[in-house]
């Protein structure tokens, strides 16, 4: 075990917990840690409590398939995760809760806004042949008419809490997942490992303050009441997963609210789509023999989803009635080109005409975002962040986790593509400088040891519209994940992150 006076109050001058520059009067010093600077010094402690810990995440299903073994279940570990829950600012948490129906409104908005969709993505798919097929899909299904009458949003909108400035921390969202937002699942059993792991340390009332947290429900809860309006009670739920499910649990907690409800759930892959799916004269989907009432895809993110059968798959699904979560619009929606054209003056307004107090909450979110375009302004841009390559951060169109470039890699690849159309396939944004906080990060098989780390705020959002009449609209829960400061980028599937649970301060 590492020794941790080092790391207690190591990092930036910025102090979340006080809002103010360390060292000021009322500073709560310049580490996240607050509220377990005692407990972290007490090693014997903090061992006997990572004991109890794993044992709270095998009993409360805070679980995940083994590398060895993806697709089986007779042996399992526990999902990494945090020894201790992370001390998050409480006004930015709840910030960003506020914003989350905004957020889903706007989602909405793009995916059905054709003209917008073409002319933001023109650029990008000219270069970028996953978001171009993407694209010729979406735009083959409105040709022939969409036969898709509800729609069913489920995202999940991330952020860290910025420290870069001199003015108190702020809220900065990091980007916005419209396909297969993952651990709404495990982040509704999470909470009940960390309020163990705080009694067992003497700390019953922080454990108490612990906010309750079931995304899973909110999911599932979206999920059925687009299955209620497709109208159909003897058609299922289709989870369109992976080759490899790894994460089968954290799915299996949102499939288990639907069955308790009465609607079936089945799991298929998209080449069973493809060996087994039909579209009837009114375009239903069936797939073995059975109607499909709606599509919850945990898999179609990346290009190596995809081969020529799965792009076939795809295309079949989105011609069909059935409810796809996403549409192919929403995911388009969700591309860092349709983040980077958000941020320019006048776009929020215009797709969210008359409602100014939604546009101000979204735009107080937004870090510097800018287009790498052809033409004067991206050069000046490019140009910028190669001569100042840790102030930005180089994001390609994709989603997963693990694909966003800093630093020499950023300006080595900006250096190689600067005179290239193949620049436009990327966005630049300002870098986000959390403030680190000391923790534990849990991992089968890996040595107890501290760690600084810094932690990204997800929150869940869930809408349900029927034709232009929106039903449901909500904020489903929230997801923490923390990793160490080394690593720049990856989520808790890409085995960087770790679940975390805020502790509000």
């Amino acid at each position: 075990m590492l020794p941790i006076d080092g790391l207690l109050g190591a990092g930036p001058d910025c102090c979340p917990i006080a809002g103010k520059k360390a060292g000021q009067p009322g500073s709560a010093g310049s580490s996240m840690a607050g509220p377990w600077d005692a407990v972290l010094r007490d090693e014997a402690a903090l061992k006997q409590a990572a004991v109890v810990a794993v044992d709270a995440a095998l009993l409360e299903g805070v679980l995940m398939r083994t590398d060895a073994e993806p697709n089986a279940s007779e042996v399992v570990s526990y999902a990494p995760f945090t020894l201790l829950p992370s001390a998050v600012p409480r006004a930015l948490f709840e910030q960003a809760y506020a914003v989350q129906r905004d957020f889903n409104l706007l989602v909405d908005a793009i995916s059905r806004d054709k003209e917008f969709l073409e002319r933001t993505l023109a650029s990008t798919i000219k270069v970028d042949d996953f978001t171009a097929r993407l694209f010729r899909i979406h735009q083959q299904v409105l040709d022939e008419g969409l036969a898709q009458s509800v729609f069913l949003g489920i995202n999940r909108s991330d952020y860290m809490f910025d420290c870069g400035a001199a003015s108190p921390p702020a809220l900065k969202q990091i980007e916005i997942n419209t396909i297969a937002a993952s651990f709404g699942g495990l982040a509704s059993r999470t909470a009940a490992v960390h309020g163990r792991v705080l009694r067992v340390l003497g700390k019953p009332e922080e454990a108490a303050r612990l906010l309750p947290n079931n995304p899973a429900l909110g999911l599932a809860m979206g999920i059925a009441k687009a299955w209620e309006l497709y109208g159909s009670p003897s058609a299922v739920v289709m989870f369109l997963v992976e080759e490899s499910q790894r994460n089968i649990f954290d799915q299996r907690c949102v499939e288990n609210e639907l069955w308790d409800r009465n609607i079936r759930v089945i799991r298929r892959r998209f080449r069973d789509v493809y060996e087994q799916g039909s579209l009837d004269g009114t375009r239903r989907l069936f797939v073995d023999g059975q109607e499909v009432a709606v599509v919850y895809y945990r898999e179609g993110y990346v290009p190596s989803n995809y081969d020529q059968q799965n792009w076939e798959a795809r295309l079949l699904l989105e011609r069909s009635r059935a409810v796809k979560c996403p549409d192919i619009a929403t995911q388009l929606a969700g591309t860092k080109k349709v983040q980077q054209e958000l941020s320019c003056p006048g776009t929020l307004e215009k797709l969210l005409p008359g409602n100014a107090e939604a546009v101000k909450r979204i735009r107080a979110t937004f870090a510097g975002l800018y287009s790498l375009d052809v033409g004067e302004e991206g050069d000046q841009i490019a140009a910028t962040a190669i001569a100042n390559p840790e102030r930005f951060v180089l994001k390609p169109q994709r989603e997963g986790g693990g694909n966003n470039l800093y630093g020499e890699e950023l300006k080595q690849v900006l250096q190689r593509i600067k005179d290239s159309p193949e620049r436009t396939s990327y966005i630049l944004m300002d870098k986000i400088e959390p403030q680190p906080s000391v923790n534990y990060l849990l991992r089968a098989r890996s040595p107890l040891k501290a760690s600084k780390c810094i932690s990204e705020l997800g929150i869940f959002g869930v809408y349900v519209r029927q034709g232009t009449e929106l039903v449901l609209n909500e904020a489903a829960g929230h997801l923490l994940r923390t990793k160490a400061v080394e690593h720049a980028d990856g989520g808790v599937a890409a085995g960087v992150a770790v679940l975390d649970t805020p502790y509000l301060v």
